[in-house]
């Protein structure tokens, strides 16, 4: 049986032979990492750090048995998300697990899922916890950026256009599935699924708004677009006029009734993509970040000085849509 310092030193450290066939990017980040009480992290000169925490919950936030792979994906992805909504570069993780066993093939998936996406992000892991108990993962992510380039939720300005990044919908629409809430045939569950489980975070694309200046503030569209959106205008003291059928549905909710789409687009969850606000003046600028990012960008309605949220079809009427945010603390 493993023990806890062997399970980390076989599955999560890097400078582990038995690591070696997953590959590794230009990490090395950190003065000191996995190993001792704490890792020292020296962030570049005149730069801030960025720092999140999200966790997964077996049952909560995953279906017990999910595929480990997708799991150490998807973990990871979250947070990766949260920094781009900053506009910040990803730098490094640490993790905290908690297992009902040290299952050797559930370690293997998992952390070849979890290293793949890291690696994508030059994201280093740090260090951690693990624990036998529940199914559990919690990570915190640090990254970094300049001063004064945040993309924070205060910062929307009546008249800023709003935009959404991505495609909205389908992770939803596969959880619907899952539960036998909607009827989808295989193809569709299993294109609409790997929204769910292998979210895309739009880590490049938030550099290039914030990097550039030409988002005000944003969030990544985690619990849905108008519980989300909702945030933005509670911290800015402002209110928006949302399109709710210019928003972009996902390729498999695009081929459901109008009625479902404005549904999971307007308020499914785990989307993971950006939702952001921009003056009109930069609309041209946005497009052609959108394209050198690889990522599609929609313009879905307008930041109002009124308070409160709009809800609009294409036509410009109201819509009289009862519509909320996930709730982490509602029944499920």
């Amino acid at each position: 049986m493993l023990s806890e310092f062997d399970l980390i030193k076989q599955y999560f450290n890097r400078q582990h032979p038995g690591r070696a066939a997953l590959g590794r990017a230009a990490l090395g980040r950190a003065a000191l990492g996995i190993g001792d009480d704490c890792a020292l992290l020296a962030p570049s000169p005149g730069m801030q750090m960025a720092i999140s925490s999200d966790m997964l919950v077996e049952d909560r936030h995953f279906f017990a048995g999910a595929d480990a792979r997708m799991l150490g994906h998807k973990c990871l992805a979250v947070n990766l998300s949260d920094l781009a909504a900053m506009g910040a570069r990803p730098v490094a993780f640490t993790l905290a697990l908690a297992l009902p066993a040290a299952d050797p093939d559930w370690l293997s998936g998992f952390s070849a899922g979890l290293f793949a996406l890291a690696d994508q992000h030059g994201c280093e892991l740090i260090g951690g916890d693990t624990t036998k108990g529940p199914l559990n993962i919690c990570i915190t992510i640090f990254g970094e950026l300049a001063p004064g380039h945040a993309l924070r939720r205060d910062a929307a300005i009546a008249g800023d256009d709003l935009w959404i990044s991505g495609t909205l919908g389908d992770a939803r629409l596969a959880l619907a599935g899952y539960r036998k809430q909607y009827r989808l045939d295989d193809a569709a569950l299993l294109a609409a699924g790997t929204r769910m489980h292998t979210p895309a975070p739009r880590v490049a694309l938030g550099l290039a708004l914030a990097g550039k200046r030409l988002a005000h503030a944003a969030i990544d569209i985690s619990d849905g677009l108008v519980g989300d959106l909702g945030h933005i205008l509670a911290a800015s003291g402002v209110g928006a006029t949302l399109d709710v059928d210019a928003l972009p549905a996902g390729p498999v909710l695009a081929a459901q009734p109008q009625a479902l789409r404005r549904q999971f687009c307007a308020a499914g969850g785990d989307d993971y993509e950006l939702c952001f606000t921009a003056p009109s003046s930069r609309r041209d600028a946005i497009v052609a970040a959108g394209h050198a990012s690889g990522t599609a960008v929609t313009r879905v309605g307008t930041i109002d000085a009124a308070p409160g949220l709009r809800l609009v079809d294409a036509a410009g009427q109201a819509l009289d849509l009862k519509l909320s945010g996930f709730d982490h603390f509602a029944s499920a």
